[in-house]
């Protein structure tokens, strides 16, 4: 089966989460049912960028391959290929990490 393409539009980035650790630092298995969401997730597609009020192209801060930090509650959960990926605006990201 061949991969879909998706090409994210204006300023919406296409981000993968990056799975919560399995234990705790004091060596505490976590069971599935108890982790919370990752807010820390890898950006996968960009678009091209937003407008301004003058019409003009702003672009991307973001690119494919960051590493990102958002909101809980941030984007729309979307599965592609079988694979879970969020969808949000380029403001829902809150920073790049390392």
């Amino acid at each position: 089966m061949a991969k879909t393409k998706f090409r994210p539009l204006h300023d919406r980035v296409v981000v993968k989460r990056i799975d919560a650790e399995e234990k705790t630092k004091g060596g505490i298995i976590i069971p599935d049912s108890a982790k919370e969401k990752p807010s820390e997730g890898q950006v996968v597609a960009v678009g091209p960028g937003g407008r301004d009020e003058t019409g003009k192209l702003v672009p991307m801060d973001i690119k494919a391959g960051d590493r990102v930090l958002f909101g809980k509650w941030s984007g729309t959960e979307i599965k592609l290929d079988g694979e879970e990926l969020l969808i949000m605006k380029e403001s829902d990201i809150m920073g790049v990490v390392g």
